[in-house]
């Protein structure tokens, strides 16, 4: 079995809390079910380069039908690396996409969002990018950057290229980002490096990872493995997504989806490793179930952060990062129930240990961005943070030494101890309310909602982030206009 061959991380895990949903047994029976899925099932294939590839790599092929024996998998899985890394824009600071790192970020793609100041709900358009990045950019629990919306304002064919203009323009953190087709991510990859100064040195020091998507069930879209194709070429990193909904496009059971999402990620897996072996990649999952009385999908459901949670041990089980969805909510507004339901994903998706964990400030199914709700999120993840650090036990935190000074009816607020541990031992909210009743009418009793809000705000119109050098910039923009004009 190849999963043991995987090599065991060097940095130090965090440990102090963490979920497991599945047992050894129950992750080698979902596995071999996927596999059986594969060999006598298959998958549909509509790339002619996929699928040669395919052929030649053992595969058998009946027209676009495409049924893959086990031993090409486990030559992928073999071939895939446990991680990769995502960096800032400078090359310094960095994100790991390994073991049981989790990083947050913000999602792609709604149709419509709120304004800020209107509280309107309304469609995106490249302002809305501006101001969410720059919010982005200043919330600390915000790791990775995407555009939280799909714009109207420019010519919709190059919408991806302008937003990811508006990006790179407004922060320095990492990118997840999606090309409408491989086209457009050729010149994603030139606004980038227009960035590092060559591919050579994007490759080196990635800030920017791709990603497009199977559909469900079991059918891979010439879109979606032109642009896997182009980006294992790249030698970039990958995000391969499959996004099932139990009940509707899966089985309604939940282990029966999560069969059908690790088939549609692992021949993706196959196909990419095919191209270049050793690339860059994560599988993705958005795992819904389908609410009876809607028809919808459901982003707040207790089977969706189950589902997440699960296919987190099973991609883990390969030695493979992943990523997950949480910090969402079906919710309208930034509620009670939004609340309830964002917590709960992201509480879950961090203690499983998802490597990438987006769609953070999304409400209303997936469907709107809400930069009260990515606020909002942001004390929550930060919450989350400080609970699954968990209780450190040593020498100065159990503090014998100060007990001892301090003695019966003493009292620790003015002791040494205190002042000096006191801001790594807490955490500090900056929405959640601890003063009085009096302090918080005064304040203008103001919701959780209303005061992210409010923050949102103030980022947008304060945060001063770092921009990019003219010289950079002005090349950046004749791309964009060079590509949408043809």
């Amino acid at each position: 079995m190849i999963w043991g061959d995987k090599m065991q991380p060097s940095y130090i895990e965090n440990r102090s809390i963490s979920l497991n949903v599945l047992s050894v047994s129950q992750r080698e029976e979902i596995h071999s079910t996927v596999l059986a899925v594969l060999e006598e099932v298959g998958v549909v294939v509509k790339c002619s380069r996929a699928l040669e590839l395919l052929k030649s790599g053992g595969a058998f092929i009946e027209g676009e039908k495409v049924k893959l024996p086990r031993v090409m998998v486990e030559r992928a899985l073999r071939s895939a690396p446990s991680g990769f890394a995502l960096y800032d824009q400078k090359g310094s600071s960095k994100l790991l996409f390994e073991g049981k790192h989790f990083n947050f970020g913000p999602g792609p793609s709604t149709t419509y969002t709120i304004d800020p100041y209107t509280l309107k709900r309304r469609r995106p358009c490249k302002q809305d990018t501006v101001n969410a990045v720059r919010v982005m950019d200043a919330l600390e629990n915000i790791d990775f950057v995407m555009d939280f919306g799909t714009v109207e304002d420019v010519p919709t064919r190059y919408a991806d290229l302008y937003q990811l203009q508006a990006i790179l323009e407004n922060t320095t953190k990492p990118v997840v980002h999606w090309g409408f087709d491989a086209q457009n991510c050729h010149t994603i990859v030139d606004m980038c490096t227009a960035v590092t100064g060559s591919l050579e040195e994007l490759q080196k020091k990635p800030f920017l990872a791709l990603f497009s998507c199977s559909n469900t069930p079991l059918l891979h879209t010439v879109e979606a493995l032109e642009k896997l194709i182009f980006t294992a070429e790249m030698n970039l990193p990958f995000v391969y997504v499959s996004a099932p909904t139990a009940g509707a496009t899966t089985p309604v059971s939940l282990a029966g989806t999560m069969v059908v999402t690790l088939a549609e990620c692992l021949s993706g897996l196959v196909i990419h490793q095919l191209v270049r072996e050793g690339a860059p990649v994560a599988l993705g999952v958005v795992a819904g179930a389908t609410d009876m009385n809607t028809m919808a999908m459901s982003y707040g459901c207790p089977e969706f952060d189950l589902m997440h949670a699960a296919l987190t041990e099973m991609v883990h089980h390969y030695g493979l990062p992943l990523w997950g969805t949480a910090g969402c909510t079906d919710s309208k507004a930034v509620d009670e129930q939004a609340a309830l339901e964002a917590t709960a994903s992201i509480m879950m998706s961090a203690m499983s240990g998802t490597n990438m964990i987006h769609d953070v400030g999304y409400t209303e199914g997936g469907n709107c961005s809400n930069l009260a709700m990515l606020v909002m999120c942001d004390e929550i993840i930060g919450f989350t943070k400080r609970l699954i650090r968990g209780v450190r036990v040593d020498e100065l935190t159990l503090a014998l030494h100060t007990i001892r000074e301090v003695g019966p009816m003493g009292e620790f607020v003015t002791a040494k101890h205190t002042y000096d541990n006191f801001k790594s031992e807490l955490w500090f909210p900056k929405l959640c309310d601890r003063h009085s009743y009096q302090r918080w009418v005064a304040d203008g009793s103001l919701t959780m909602g209303e005061k992210a809000m409010a923050r949102a705000r103030n980022l947008i119109e304060n945060h001063n982030p770092e921009t990019l050098e003219s010289t950079i910039s002005n090349k950046i923009e004749q791309i964009v206009v060079e590509a949408s004009s043809k």
